[in-house]
């Protein structure tokens, strides 16, 4: 049963200090474990200031596996490139192994095989057909969709893959599946701003469509960790069926 904890802080500088707190706990505690981190990382602007931390921290760089959750069909120096930001913000800062840092392709001329090839990837670093991330850090649209699974699309039916292709207005992106971020220890999901409360306050409802939301998807097997600032989270306060730490 996935472990559930919300947390509400007063502005988006504060839930970035929780967030960066808890990525490194999680980061150590992994590394504790098993003598490795493995985290698929998010983009979007929220967790930019996030990676900004990070990469002043002092952390065994070395064991590390960097992949994105999801990415936009755009070369890495697109300004809109999630892999992009998050080197320039973080990892080319710090001393991670080149080969610890798995970008997703995007130079394939059909989508489908770059989402097949970063599976493999995937697969080829866990040398398991059933990996399971230390962290995952996502964000949501204020269409309820997180990752590239937006509402409606047949991303969010794919089952039998880790890898899989979404679409926004026409344009491919490759996403991690339901079935593999579900399969992660830890999920971190950081929401920012009024523009979200309606998303949320149907994705926290006791009954909603899951097609509508996809985040609603999202129930991993170890723990879900919802992180909002105070223009986003005020409309949960009052679910009945929310708990908000």
């Amino acid at each position: 049963m996935t472990s559930v904890q919300i947390e509400i802080y007063p502005d988006r500088s504060a839930l970035v200090a929780r967030s960066r707190t808890l990525v490194k706990e999680r980061i150590q505690t992994a590394i504790a474990a098993k003598g490795s981190c493995s985290i698929a990382l998010a983009g979007g602007s929220t967790p930019k200031p996030l990676y900004e931390g990070l990469a002043t921290e002092d952390l065994p760089w070395s064991k590390l596996h960097i992949f994105w959750g999801d990415e936009r069909y755009v070369t890495l120096n697109d300004p809109n490139s999630n892999a992009g930001m998050a080197k320039a913000a973080w990892l080319d800062q710090v001393s991670i192994p080149k080969d610890h840092v798995h970008i997703t392709p995007t130079h394939f001329e059909d989508p489908a095989e770059a989402a097949a090839a970063y599976e493999k990837t995937i697969l080829q670093t866990f040398g398991s057909d059933r990996p399971e991330f230390d962290i995952i850090l996502l964000g949501m649209g204020d269409d309820g969709h997180t990752a590239s699974l937006f509402p409606h699309t047949e991303a969010l039916n794919v089952r039998d893959r880790l890898v899989t292709v979404g679409e926004k207005a026409g344009e491919p992106r490759i996403t991690f599946t339901i079935p593999l971020i579900n399969q992660s220890r830890c999920v971190i999901f950081l929401v920012s701003g009024s523009n979200k409360q309606m998303a949320l306050s149907q994705v926290f409802a006791k009954e909603a469509d899951n097609t509508t939301f996809p985040s609603r998807h999202i129930q991993p097997q170890g723990e879900l960790w919802w992180l909002l600032d105070a223009d986003a989270g005020e409309v949960i306060q009052s679910l009945p069926n929310v708990q908000v730490l």
